[in-house]
């Protein structure tokens, strides 16, 4: 298992990075050779679950998981939400949480904390693993963040 935290700041209103950061598909689309299928009916909430599979054709590992904590943000000065994933994966384990908050400045501050692990993958491996969750991740959060609607 590895953990590992990636915070940014964004110009976005915290309603705004959270509709990005709970657009399941959107995930799928900022990580190389993914995608993101829902499983449950929206709108998303407790209990939403969705695989992502990371490969290409039948060749790939499923990522399932399960939104276990929702809590939007609200609204005006200090507006702050989280949301964490339990990974239900007989190959990839673990959790992911996002948090924000707005600043005073306007901006809003987003927290991705994540416990990942592979079964079959030995221990010693965690810091590498960590290091790529935080590289693909954290870009992950950047595009999602910067995504214009089209």
């Amino acid at each position: 298992m590895s953990l590992f935290r990636i915070s940014r700041t964004t110009p976005l209103p915290p309603a705004e990075v959270w509709r990005r950061l709970t657009d399941w598909p959107a995930h799928g689309a900022q990580v190389p050779l993914t995608r993101t299928r829902v499983l449950t009916p929206g709108p998303s909430g407790p209990g939403t679950r969705f695989t992502a599979r990371t490969g290409i054709g039948p060749v790939g590992i499923d990522d399932p998981m399960e939104v276990v904590r929702w809590e939007p943000p609200g609204e005006g000065p200090g507006a702050s939400g989280i949301c964490r994933l339990e990974k239900r994966g007989r190959v990839v384990t673990g959790w992911a949480e996002f948090e924000l908050r707005a600043e005073p400045d306007g901006s809003t501050r987003v927290w991705w904390t994540e416990r990942i692990g592979v079964r079959g993958v030995p221990r010693v491996a965690g810091p590498l693993l960590g290091g790529a969750g935080k590289l693909v991740f954290g870009r992950a959060l950047d595009r999602l963040l910067a995504h214009r609607p089209r």
